[in-house]
């Protein structure tokens, strides 16, 4: 069994995760994520996280969120709450790092998600927009369905095509699930 480890780093965009609770340890009701998010223009694909909603609280600096088409900016001592199944993502544009905790609930899988993703991105396997090959892409996104989607194409054209594709990426070694 792989030894769980209580912080995560993301060498592309210099985020830093630290999992203050997993899915684990509240028996599936939630994943609290102390997070800091460096001063980048880069900005994460909009998603969906279809079955959990997500909050962030934001302790320091500013971090900006673009929620259903709108723009909003949270800074210290705000929150903001974004239901289940509503696109969104978000950056920190501003000169200091951004310090916040970040809750999913219900936890499902989320945590094993962020693992893999920030694992792919240390291992290099990442793209420029953030995405690993087409094959291995298929296997993690059909595994981690429930937990985040990318919104363009749509879910039902992703599905299918990742239905096609996993098989062979499982044929040709491509895991689930990294760390």
């Amino acid at each position: 069994m792989t030894q769980q480890v209580n912080s995560i780093v993301n060498p592309r965009t210099g985020q830093i995760m630290i999992f203050r609770q997993t899915g684990k340890e509240t028996k599936g009701t939630i994943v609290e994520i102390e997070t800091f998010n460096p001063p980048s223009t880069e900005k994460e694909p909009e998603h969906v996280h279809p079955k959990q909603e997500s909050s962030m609280e934001v302790i320091a600096g500013k971090v900006h969120f673009r929620v259903n088409g709108k723009t909003q900016i949270v800074g210290p001592g705000e929150k903001i709450v974004i239901p289940a199944g509503v696109p969104h993502y978000f950056w920190n544009e501003e000169a200091i790092e951004a310090h916040a905790i970040q809750r999913f609930s219900p936890a499902l899988e989320i945590d094993s998600f962020f693992r893999t993703y920030f694992a792919l991105a240390r291992d290099g396997k990442l793209n420029q927009q953030g995405f690993p090959n087409l094959l291995l892409l298929a296997r993690v996104a059909l595994h981690h369905q429930d937990d985040i989607r990318v919104i363009s194409p749509p879910w039902i054209v992703q599905k299918i095509v990742f239905s096609l594709l996993a098989p062979v990426g499982a044929l040709l070694g491509y895991k689930r699930k990294y760390e």
